[in-house]
Protein backbone atom coordinates (compact mmCIF):
# COMPACT_ATOMS: atom_id res chain seq x y z
CA UNK A 1 0.00 0.00 0.00
CA UNK A 2 1.57 3.29 -1.10
CA UNK A 3 2.19 5.75 1.69
CA UNK A 4 -0.67 8.43 1.94
CA UNK A 5 2.51 11.17 3.98
CA UNK A 6 2.72 14.20 1.87
CA UNK A 7 6.65 14.54 1.88
CA UNK A 8 8.78 11.44 -0.65
CA UNK A 9 11.98 11.40 0.42
CA UNK A 10 13.00 9.03 -2.40
CA UNK A 11 10.88 11.37 -5.50
CA UNK A 12 12.44 14.39 -3.56
CA UNK A 13 16.17 13.02 -3.65
CA UNK A 14 17.06 13.81 -6.79
CA UNK A 15 17.35 17.57 -5.78
CA UNK A 16 19.14 16.86 -2.64
CA UNK A 17 21.69 14.75 -4.26
CA UNK A 18 22.49 17.61 -6.84
CA UNK A 19 22.45 20.09 -4.09
CA UNK A 20 25.23 17.48 -2.29
CA UNK A 21 27.49 17.42 -5.30
CA UNK A 22 27.57 20.48 -5.58
CA UNK A 23 28.11 21.59 -1.85
CA UNK A 24 31.00 19.20 -2.01
CA UNK A 25 32.05 20.80 -5.57
CA UNK A 26 32.31 24.02 -3.79
CA UNK A 27 34.11 22.25 -0.59
CA UNK A 28 36.85 21.15 -2.48
CA UNK A 29 37.27 24.62 -3.99
CA UNK A 30 37.25 26.05 -0.57
CA UNK A 31 39.90 23.89 0.25
CA UNK A 32 41.85 24.12 -2.39
CA UNK A 33 41.97 27.91 -2.36
CA UNK A 34 42.10 28.85 1.16
CA UNK A 35 43.16 25.93 2.73
CA UNK A 36 43.19 24.74 6.36
CA UNK A 37 43.52 27.04 9.67
CA UNK A 38 45.62 24.47 11.27
CA UNK A 39 46.29 24.75 14.73
CA UNK A 40 49.64 24.27 16.41
CA UNK A 41 48.58 20.49 16.97
CA UNK A 42 49.31 20.17 13.27
CA UNK A 43 51.75 22.94 12.33
CA UNK A 44 54.61 23.97 14.80
CA UNK A 45 53.67 26.76 17.32
CA UNK A 46 53.46 27.75 21.09
CA UNK A 47 49.77 27.97 22.72
CA UNK A 48 49.82 29.97 26.20
CA UNK A 49 46.99 30.46 28.17
CA UNK A 50 46.55 32.74 30.60
CA UNK A 51 44.92 33.16 33.86
CA UNK A 52 44.81 36.47 35.46
CA UNK A 53 42.97 37.80 38.83
CA UNK A 54 42.14 41.23 36.90
CA UNK A 55 41.10 41.73 33.29
CA UNK A 56 43.79 42.92 31.27
CA UNK A 57 43.06 45.40 27.99
CA UNK A 58 43.42 43.92 24.64
CA UNK A 59 45.36 47.23 23.20
CA UNK A 60 47.62 47.07 26.24
CA UNK A 61 48.22 43.59 25.70
CA UNK A 62 49.19 43.97 21.89
CA UNK A 63 51.58 46.62 22.82
CA UNK A 64 53.14 44.04 25.53
CA UNK A 65 53.54 40.93 22.92
CA UNK A 66 54.73 43.50 19.76
CA UNK A 67 57.64 44.19 22.43
CA UNK A 68 58.60 40.69 23.40
CA UNK A 69 59.19 40.29 19.65
CA UNK A 70 58.04 36.57 19.89
CA UNK A 71 57.00 36.43 16.05
CA UNK A 72 53.61 35.96 14.66
CA UNK A 73 50.79 35.51 16.92
CA UNK A 74 46.41 35.47 17.22
CA UNK A 75 45.13 36.57 20.54
CA UNK A 76 41.58 35.38 21.86
CA UNK A 77 40.05 37.57 24.81
CA UNK A 78 38.19 36.02 27.42
CA UNK A 79 36.82 36.97 31.06
CA UNK A 80 40.37 36.47 33.39
CA UNK A 81 42.06 33.91 30.26
CA UNK A 82 43.63 35.38 27.96
CA UNK A 83 44.74 32.91 24.99
CA UNK A 84 47.84 33.43 23.01
CA UNK A 85 48.91 31.39 20.12
CA UNK A 86 52.41 31.81 18.73
CA UNK A 87 53.28 30.36 14.98
CA UNK A 88 57.19 29.98 16.49
CA UNK A 89 58.41 27.28 18.61
CA UNK A 90 59.54 29.01 22.08
CA UNK A 91 62.17 27.49 23.59
CA UNK A 92 63.16 27.69 27.01
CA UNK A 93 64.06 30.97 27.54
CA UNK A 94 62.28 32.75 25.66
CA UNK A 95 59.17 30.64 27.88
CA UNK A 96 60.82 32.14 31.09
CA UNK A 97 61.03 35.91 30.35
CA UNK A 98 57.99 36.05 28.71
CA UNK A 99 56.26 34.71 31.88
CA UNK A 100 58.24 37.32 33.96
CA UNK A 101 57.67 40.51 31.90
CA UNK A 102 53.58 39.17 31.89
CA UNK A 103 53.98 39.15 35.61
CA UNK A 104 55.70 42.04 36.04
CA UNK A 105 53.69 44.20 33.59
CA UNK A 106 50.04 43.07 34.43
CA UNK A 107 49.58 40.69 36.95
CA UNK A 108 52.06 39.07 39.42
CA UNK A 109 49.45 36.19 40.24
CA UNK A 110 48.67 34.99 37.15
CA UNK A 111 49.12 31.71 36.12
CA UNK A 112 50.39 29.89 32.79
CA UNK A 113 49.36 26.90 30.60
CA UNK A 114 52.07 26.92 27.84
CA UNK A 115 52.17 24.37 25.21
CA UNK A 116 54.88 23.63 22.52
CA UNK A 117 54.57 21.83 19.58
CA UNK A 118 57.66 21.40 16.98
CA UNK A 119 57.24 20.70 13.21
CA UNK A 120 57.98 16.90 13.87
CA UNK A 121 55.75 16.17 16.17
CA UNK A 122 53.23 17.98 14.26
CA UNK A 123 53.55 16.35 11.12
CA UNK A 124 53.74 13.11 13.62
CA UNK A 125 50.16 14.69 14.76
CA UNK A 126 48.78 15.16 11.28
CA UNK A 127 49.48 11.62 10.02
CA UNK A 128 47.90 10.08 13.21
CA UNK A 129 44.86 11.82 12.93
CA UNK A 130 44.51 10.64 8.76
CA UNK A 131 45.25 7.25 9.94
CA UNK A 132 42.91 7.38 12.78
CA UNK A 133 39.83 8.64 10.57
CA UNK A 134 40.87 6.00 7.45
CA UNK A 135 40.62 3.62 10.05
CA UNK A 136 37.68 4.42 11.42
CA UNK A 137 36.34 4.47 7.58
CA UNK A 138 38.00 1.04 7.27
CA UNK A 139 36.06 -0.57 10.39
CA UNK A 140 32.86 0.83 8.90
CA UNK A 141 32.83 -0.87 5.86
CA UNK A 142 34.20 -4.51 6.86
CA UNK A 143 31.00 -3.83 9.91
CA UNK A 144 28.36 -2.91 7.78
CA UNK A 145 29.46 -5.41 5.11
CA UNK A 146 29.28 -8.19 7.56
CA UNK A 147 25.94 -7.29 9.15
CA UNK A 148 24.61 -6.17 6.11
CA UNK A 149 26.16 -6.34 2.31
CA UNK A 150 28.31 -4.35 0.39
CA UNK A 151 25.93 -2.21 -0.96
CA UNK A 152 25.17 -0.81 2.23
CA UNK A 153 28.65 -0.75 2.93
CA UNK A 154 29.51 1.76 -0.09
CA UNK A 155 26.44 3.70 0.86
CA UNK A 156 27.17 4.26 4.45
CA UNK A 157 30.81 5.14 3.93
CA UNK A 158 29.65 7.92 0.96
CA UNK A 159 27.17 8.97 3.67
CA UNK A 160 29.98 9.52 6.55
CA UNK A 161 32.56 11.25 3.72
CA UNK A 162 30.14 13.81 2.93
CA UNK A 163 29.54 14.65 6.94
CA UNK A 164 33.05 14.68 7.67
CA UNK A 165 33.97 16.82 4.45
CA UNK A 166 30.85 19.16 4.74
CA UNK A 167 32.54 20.37 8.47
CA UNK A 168 35.83 20.78 6.88
CA UNK A 169 34.33 22.74 3.91
CA UNK A 170 33.05 24.77 6.91
CA UNK A 171 36.10 25.29 8.80
CA UNK A 172 37.95 26.05 5.35
CA UNK A 173 35.59 29.17 4.10
CA UNK A 174 35.28 30.85 7.88
CA UNK A 175 39.55 30.09 8.24
CA UNK A 176 38.34 28.49 11.65
CA UNK A 177 41.13 26.65 13.68
CA UNK A 178 41.93 23.19 13.30
CA UNK A 179 43.33 21.32 15.54
CA UNK A 180 42.83 17.87 17.75
CA UNK A 181 39.73 18.46 19.14
CA UNK A 182 38.26 19.25 15.57
CA UNK A 183 39.60 15.56 14.83
CA UNK A 184 37.57 14.73 18.03
CA UNK A 185 34.83 15.85 17.11
CA UNK A 186 34.70 14.40 13.42
CA UNK A 187 35.43 10.98 14.80
CA UNK A 188 32.48 11.79 17.18
CA UNK A 189 30.04 13.16 14.03
CA UNK A 190 31.41 9.81 12.03
CA UNK A 191 29.76 7.47 15.70
CA UNK A 192 26.48 9.25 15.73
CA UNK A 193 25.96 9.66 11.58
CA UNK A 194 26.50 5.85 11.52
CA UNK A 195 24.47 4.73 13.80
CA UNK A 196 21.42 6.88 12.30
CA UNK A 197 22.49 5.34 9.09
CA UNK A 198 22.97 1.53 10.28
CA UNK A 199 19.27 2.00 12.39
CA UNK A 200 17.57 3.09 8.56
CA UNK A 201 19.48 0.29 6.84
CA UNK A 202 18.41 -2.14 9.71
CA UNK A 203 14.82 -1.51 9.19
CA UNK A 204 15.06 -1.53 5.09
CA UNK A 205 16.55 -4.78 5.40
CA UNK A 206 13.83 -5.82 8.23
CA UNK A 207 10.90 -4.52 5.83
CA UNK A 208 12.50 -6.59 2.68
CA UNK A 209 12.27 -10.06 4.38
CA UNK A 210 8.20 -9.53 4.40
CA UNK A 211 7.62 -7.53 1.21
CA UNK A 212 6.92 -8.76 -2.58
CA UNK A 213 9.12 -6.83 -4.93
CA UNK A 214 7.91 -6.68 -8.11
CA UNK A 215 8.76 -2.89 -9.40
CA UNK A 216 11.33 -0.32 -8.55
CA UNK A 217 8.24 1.39 -7.72
CA UNK A 218 7.90 -1.14 -4.85
CA UNK A 219 11.63 -0.68 -3.56
CA UNK A 220 11.09 2.66 -3.72
CA UNK A 221 7.94 2.83 -1.47
CA UNK A 222 9.85 0.54 0.73
CA UNK A 223 13.06 2.87 1.26
CA UNK A 224 10.50 5.80 1.91
CA UNK A 225 8.70 4.05 4.49
CA UNK A 226 11.70 2.60 6.36
CA UNK A 227 12.89 6.43 6.25
CA UNK A 228 9.91 7.78 8.01
CA UNK A 229 9.57 4.86 10.30
CA UNK A 230 13.12 5.26 11.62
CA UNK A 231 12.54 9.26 11.28
CA UNK A 232 11.03 10.26 14.76
CA UNK A 233 13.80 8.31 16.48
CA UNK A 234 16.79 9.58 14.24
CA UNK A 235 15.80 13.08 14.86
CA UNK A 236 15.17 12.79 18.74
CA UNK A 237 18.66 11.35 18.91
CA UNK A 238 20.10 14.03 17.18
CA UNK A 239 18.16 16.75 19.16
CA UNK A 240 19.40 15.69 22.12
CA UNK A 241 23.06 15.82 21.30
CA UNK A 242 22.50 19.02 19.58
CA UNK A 243 20.93 20.74 22.85
CA UNK A 244 24.08 19.86 24.78
CA UNK A 245 26.53 20.67 21.95
CA UNK A 246 24.70 24.32 21.67
CA UNK A 247 24.91 24.76 25.72
CA UNK A 248 28.70 23.74 25.23
CA UNK A 249 29.08 26.63 22.46
CA UNK A 250 27.34 29.28 24.20
CA UNK A 251 28.09 28.42 27.88
CA UNK A 252 31.73 26.30 27.68
CA UNK A 253 35.17 28.15 27.67
CA UNK A 254 36.88 29.31 24.44
CA UNK A 255 39.02 26.28 24.48
CA UNK A 256 35.83 23.99 23.66
CA UNK A 257 34.05 26.39 21.25
CA UNK A 258 35.33 25.15 18.00
CA UNK A 259 34.90 21.43 19.26
CA UNK A 260 30.87 22.09 19.93
CA UNK A 261 30.36 24.05 16.53
CA UNK A 262 32.21 21.40 14.66
CA UNK A 263 29.71 18.81 16.43
CA UNK A 264 26.79 21.07 15.47
CA UNK A 265 27.12 21.49 12.01
CA UNK A 266 28.49 17.77 11.85
CA UNK A 267 25.32 16.43 14.05
CA UNK A 268 23.05 18.37 11.24
CA UNK A 269 24.76 17.03 8.18
CA UNK A 270 25.17 13.73 9.87
CA UNK A 271 21.23 13.08 10.37
CA UNK A 272 20.47 14.99 6.86
CA UNK A 273 23.29 12.30 4.95
CA UNK A 274 21.82 9.32 6.65
CA UNK A 275 18.13 10.56 5.24
CA UNK A 276 19.26 11.93 1.56
CA UNK A 277 22.39 10.42 0.86
CA UNK A 278 22.65 6.69 2.64
CA UNK A 279 19.57 5.51 1.92
CA UNK A 280 19.60 7.18 -1.63
CA UNK A 281 22.80 6.03 -2.47
CA UNK A 282 22.03 2.10 -1.74
CA UNK A 283 18.23 2.75 -3.53
CA UNK A 284 20.56 2.93 -6.63
CA UNK A 285 22.76 0.46 -6.23
CA UNK A 286 20.23 -1.75 -4.99
CA UNK A 287 18.25 -0.89 -9.32
CA UNK A 288 20.87 -2.10 -10.85
CA UNK A 289 20.49 -5.31 -10.04
CA UNK A 290 16.77 -7.00 -11.47
CA UNK A 291 14.21 -7.54 -9.36
CA UNK A 292 13.39 -11.66 -8.61
CA UNK A 293 10.02 -12.13 -10.30
CA UNK A 294 7.69 -13.02 -8.29
CA UNK A 295 6.47 -16.50 -9.35
CA UNK A 296 2.16 -16.45 -9.83
CA UNK A 297 0.86 -20.11 -9.57
CA UNK A 298 -1.50 -21.17 -11.92
CA UNK A 299 -5.05 -21.01 -11.15
CA UNK A 300 -6.55 -24.65 -11.42
CA UNK A 301 -9.86 -24.43 -13.69
CA UNK A 302 -12.85 -26.14 -12.19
Amino acid sequence: MRSKRKFDFVKSSRRFLIASALITLLGIVAVSVFGLNYGIDFSSGTSVDVTTTKSVEEAKLRVFLDEQKLGDYTLTLAENRDSIRFKEALNEQQEKDFKAAFNTTFDPDASFEINIVDSDIAREQQTSALLGMAIACLGIVIYVSIRFEWRFAIAAVVSLIYSAFFVITVFSIFQLEVNLPFILAVLTIIGYAINDTVVIFDRIRENMRFAKLKTNDDLDELVNSSIWQTLARSINTVITVLIASVCLFIFGSESIKLFSLAMIVGLICGAYSSIFIASQFWLYLRKKQPLKKVAVKPQSTP
